[in-house]
């Protein structure tokens, strides 16, 4: 089997695991855990768009040249286009700086990146070290996909500890009650790269559902200042 059909049948397997009543219940709960943060919703989505969309005027020059970079070291395209989990489990599409072999990219995230994968090209270790490769996520945001802070946005179909998340955690789709993050608790707490230990995968989900259920302009700002002291330090991806 492909990769293609592989993501295809994955798809399939997600989008049946989600039921109505599963739909119903987490309208139900975003309902109740937001119901005093309407103030809070409505002016983070106006934070997100005006927030991304000067990050985006800023960091034009730095964008010419991350896509002068990949075009001259590999032949492809600048953008690398994945199916992720959005706002109340609809799927949408995420826009990266492609930091992999064109004919060696995973569009569907099943086959996740580990330290020295041989697929990644030079100028794309960097960008993956620098976090550099997630700033068109930024376009994300402006289209009201993502948010700035939020649980990290997961592949459809993403594996942790050889299983569906989603399997492997109870209530994993309850972190999809707020829109996915460029940054999140979970990451600037030092839980990124690799899912392969089930503990691991489950401590995020704990952080994921942690922040959806205590949502506050104080935690957002703590954790935007965490992820800049975190980048200053060196970067926290691979």
């Amino acid at each position: 089997m492909s990769i293609n059909d592989l993501y295809r049948s994955r798809l399939d397997e997600v989008h049946e695991s989600i039921s109505s009543q599963q739909i119903f219940s987490l309208k139900t709960l975003i309902d109740s855990v937001f119901n005093e943060n309407k103030f809070y919703i409505s002016s983070k989505r106006l934070f997100d768009f005006f927030a991304a969309s000067i990050c985006l005027v800023l960091l034009t020059p730095v964008f010419l040249l991350v896509s002068l970079f990949i075009r001259l070291e590999s032949r492809g395209p600048i953008l690398f286009k994945q199916a992720r989990w959005g706002l109340n489990g609809e799927k949408i599409t995420v826009y990266k700086f492609r930091s992999m072999k064109t004919e060696l990219c995973d569009s569907t995230g099943v086959l996740q990146t580990v330290k020295g994968d041989s697929r990644v090209t030079r100028v794309g270790a960097i960008l993956r070290k620098t976090n550099i490769d997630e700033l068109p996520q930024l376009l994300n945001v402006v289209k009201g996909d993502m948010s700035l802070v939020g649980p990290r946005c997961h592949p459809v179909g993403m594996m942790a500890g050889g299983m569906l998340y989603e399997d492997l955690v109870p209530g994993y789709h309850e972190r999809h009650l707020v829109r996915p993050g460029i940054t999140g608790l979970a990451q600037v707490r030092g839980l990124r790269g690799p899912t392969d230990r089930p503990s691991k995968a489950k401590a995020r989900i704990a952080c994921d559902i942690y922040y959806v259920r205590n949502v506050s302009f104080r935690l957002d700002i703590k954790i935007i200042l965490a992820t800049i002291l975190l980048e200053i330090r060196g970067g926290t991806g691979f």
